[in-house]
């Protein structure tokens, strides 16, 4: 991962949207995650959308990730917090909230430290021990 001093701010490339942006600490988290997904866990950089945006009712949000399969249906959502930041019953209901709109399968939540990673089948979650790898989604 590429960094910078800009004006006396640190910055970090963001591959997925092809720009420098803020290095805060959840950017930092964010961007580990995903460059794990691709280098270990097999999934296609291309295939990944960064700070997405979704309707939520009529509000305009963002998404941090969200993973498409190669017919470009959502079926990972991705939140992420900084390591300082711990993940809650919060967390959940904001990705679950999101997921209203989007209907994935798998849910991610990640800050650093700890990943909870959830499945989505039917209204009902249950928790797995790992990020799966691409090809078993």
């Amino acid at each position: 991962m590429r960094t910078r001093l800009y004006n006396g701010k640190e910055q970090i490339f963001c591959e997925w949207r092809r720009r420098w942006v803020r290095l805060t600490p959840e950017e930092w988290v964010r961007q580990q995650l995903l460059h794990r997904l691709v280098e270990q866990l097999g999934y296609p950089a291309s295939l990944i959308a960064v700070e997405a945006p979704i309707k939520v009712g009529e509000v305009q949000k963002r998404c941090d990730a969200i993973v498409y399969n190669h017919s470009m249906t959502p079926i990972v959502l991705i939140e992420c917090k900084a390591e300082t930041v711990p993940l809650t019953q919060k967390t959940m209901d904001q990705a679950a909230t999101y997921n209203r709109k989007l209907q994935v399968p798998y849910l991610i939540l990640h800050n650093g430290p700890q990943t909870i990673v959830a499945k989505v089948n039917d209204n009902t979650i249950s928790f797995i021990n790992a990020i799966p790898q691409f090809n078993q989604l």
